[in-house]
């Protein structure tokens, strides 16, 4: 979690609009919280810590559940996609929409520059960035912004593309119907040993970039291996967005969850 960063505790975020005004936002979850430096009783100010941490959490699995039910008001799938930067979940996204089975808006999650959204927009999807400043994750308080700002109606699926990082999104619900986790062959096979939080999570795991897999030291049965200690129910996916080998599949698995849902 991010109680050592900080950003579990307040945000600063901003929002492009259509029209390419910036509106920055500030906000603390707990408006009681006060920063102390106190350290006469360090038992004292770490249990002070796990309170506003418990309080922040609890305000943002209330507002999660509200997202989810305005979702599901509009018939709408919402993914939560997680991955480190650079794992290709803007590049899978555009692989989506290129198939053209369905209507999806995206909300983009980073702590800089408009690039993702911009990106989505070309391949003719809706999408509303959000730039977090400091925070390593997008919350739920974000995503209910976000979706204010997305056509909802028609749409297929919202996805919630997350802040890079596989550490701190594995611990705030944002409202999603899934979880998807991508793990990209250049980062290794040893990440889900290394980071479980964020593979525990995961209701499915894809194994990106594979027409890399000969230039690089992976083995997919190791950590398939590793994910499913974890996580044994969990679905996975191999697939290359660029060439897109897998993506068939991927498509497939989405319309599987879409009619389960009804």
């Amino acid at each position: 979690m991010c109680k050592d960063c900080g950003c579990s505790i307040s945000h600063a975020h901003s929002h492009t609009h259509a029209d390419g005004t910036v509106h920055v936002h500030e906000h603390a979850h707990d408006k009681d919280h006060k920063h102390t430096h106190e350290h006469a009783n360090p038992q004292l100010n770490e249990t002070k810590t796990v309170e506003v941490i418990t309080k922040i959490l609890d305000a943002n699995d209330k507002e999660a559940a509200s997202n989810r039910a305005h979702f599901e008001e509009h018939g709408i799938f919402a993914i939560n996609l997680m991955s480190s930067p650079g794992a290709g979940k803007t590049t899978l996204l555009e692989a989506t929409i290129e198939d053209g089975s369905f209507h999806i808006g995206v909300i983009e999650g980073d702590l800089e520059t408009n690039q993702d959204a911009d990106r989505i927009i070309k391949k003719g999807a809706p999408a509303h960035q959000i730039t977090t400043g400091q925070a390593c994750h997008l919350d739920a308080f974000m995503v209910h912004e976000g979706l204010h700002h997305l056509p909802l109606r028609g749409l297929d699926f919202v996805f919630i593309e997350n802040v890079g990082n596989l550490v701190c999104p594995a611990s705030y619900d944002v409202g999603a119907h899934l979880n998807v986790v991508l793990l990209s062959v250049p980062e290794g096979d040893d990440k889900p040993a290394k980071y479980p939080v964020m593979f525990r999570a995961a209701d499915i795991l894809l194994i990106t970039k594979t027409e890399l897999l000969p230039h690089f030291d992976f083995s997919v049965e190791k950590a398939i291996k590793e994910a499913r200690k974890l996580n044994p129910k969990v679905d996975i996916i191999e697939c290359d967005s660029k060439s897109k080998k897998g993506i068939d599949k991927w498509i497939n698995y989405l319309k599987m969850k879409k009619s389960l849902r009804g």
